[in-house]
């Protein structure tokens, strides 16, 4: 059994126990719970219910377990003759949530 989620604009396929990797960090404290509304596709072992665009009737819900940061990511900029140069680093944050709960009614 599995369900395709969005969140913000990605998509994750999901399945009940699973650790996602969410782009954006939010503003949960880990052990909160978290409700995913847009879900687009929910399939089990027997049939395929396919959204319009989304699914009605379905349940997808999580647990927050931590904030992590993805690796650092080196930005530069540079212009020739004008002794113009600028280094930058960004590291993005990120949501990694539990699959709790995926449901049909």
């Amino acid at each position: 059994m599995y369900a395709i989620i969005q969140d913000g604009t990605r998509q994750y396929k999901v399945t009940k126990g699973e650790l996602v990797t969410l782009d954006l960090k939010k503003e949960l404290s880990p052990g909160k719970k978290i409700k995913f509304p847009k879900v687009l596709l929910f399939a089990d072992k027997k049939n395929i219910k396919v959204g319009n665009p989304l699914v009605s009737g379905v349940q997808v819900a999580g647990e927050v377990t931590e904030h992590v940061k993805g690796k650092k990511i080196t930005v530069q900029k540079f212009k020739r003759r004008k002794s113009y140069h600028i280094k930058k680093g960004h590291r993005q944050k990120y949501t990694v949530v539990k699959i709790t709960q995926l449901s049909a009614t």
